[in-house]
């Protein structure tokens, strides 16, 4: 039997290619080899306000990218977070025994809690639900960044604390990542990661954006004061194009240093522009035909959450009665 693996993006944002680099394209490469279930969590972007008609754009937008960039409907499983109620039940039942000091340690919490003058609950019960997510499928493996590994830690804790006090419910998942990702710095400032909620237009580089708005992001991005790539001298921002580069021509780290050694940052520029446009060329067009039918996206998040509807009721039913709640049967 293969082993569960579930991972998910939220519907904020426009998808760029740092989340395909760095996590769908490996979704794609790891899929046929689990249990896979890939999922929309919507519960997890309403931590912080969101406009609802743009929402639910985005939640089809998102579900149409992760079809056309090679998730298979028919063999792993799509789902929308909000479609599947357990979720949420399960996370106010893992609320319950985890200890407020968990939730306050998370550096991301306390990193959004420093920039915001208000915040809500929902932002410090995130990590919950996050492994409310998890645990629902008894999932053992959770393909994430490097960032969200304090979460998953969270989890192991939190599925602990529970088998302790009320017996062997949760499986544990793994922290490994299967497959180690590009990680893709932000165009404008190379010390940060690429990141969907970042404002500046030269940023990121959507999943979406045409050639041309390709071309003029590549071209106004971050480099460094040499005149021509130095391989041992670099700073952030060449580093940064040569590993887009790289991620999306599949070179080698020799092939790369070969090939841009000594050369001018135009020239550079002018090649990686060419391999995304030619790696995102593909997942454009069908993203195309796939969102021409509406129908469609609904019908293969519908079945989603039918099919996995079966083990979430199956966790609950169980956590119910290992915690002493009413079951209606």
């Amino acid at each position: 039997m293969k082993a569960r693996v579930l991972s998910g993006i939220q519907p904020t944002g426009h998808l760029h290619i740092g989340n395909y680099l760095g996590a769908l394209r490996n979704w794609v490469k790891i899929q046929h080899d689990f249990e896979s279930i890939f999922c929309i969590v919507d519960l997890h972007a309403i931590t912080v306000h969101q406009d609802p008609a743009a929402l639910r754009e985005q939640i089809l937008q998102l579900a149409g990218l992760f079809i056309a960039a090679g998730i298979d409907p028919k063999s792993s499983t799509m789902i929308v977070q909000s479609s599947v109620a357990q979720h949420a039940e399960l996370a106010w039942m893992l609320t319950c025994v985890t200890p407020l000091g968990w939730l306050e340690r998370m550096t991301q919490y306390k990193a959004k809690t420093e920039a915001a003058e208000t915040i809500g609950d929902g932002l410090l019960q995130y990590p919950v639900l996050m492994a409310a997510d998890i645990l629902l499928y008894q999932a053992k493996v959770v393909p994430v960044g490097e960032d969200q590994r304090q979460h998953i830690e969270l989890a192991r804790d939190i599925a602990q604390r529970f088998n302790s006090l009320y017996g062997d419910t949760f499986t544990m998942p793994e922290t490994r990542l299967p497959i180690a990702g590009a990680r893709v710095m932000g165009l404008d400032d190379p010390t940060k990661k690429m990141s969907k909620s970042a404002t500046g237009s030269g940023h990121a580089i959507g999943l979406l954006d045409p050639p041309n708005e390709i071309k003029k992001k590549i071209n106004r991005a971050t480099t460094d004061s040499n005149p021509a790539v130095d391989i041992e001298t670099m700073g952030h921002g060449v580093a940064n194009l040569l590993n887009i580069y790289q991620a999306f021509t599949d070179a080698t780290s020799e092939q790369v240093r070969n090939e841009f050694a000594g050369q001018r940052y135009g020239d550079v520029k002018k090649k990686v522009i060419e391999a995304v446009v030619a790696g995102v060329e593909p997942i454009q067009k069908r993203y195309a035909e796939i969102t021409a039918d509406r129908t469609y996206l609904n019908g293969v998040l519908k079945d989603g959450a039918e099919r996995v509807r079966p083990i979430a009721e199956s966790t609950t039913r169980l956590v119910r009665e290992r915690m002493g709640l009413y079951n209606l049967s």
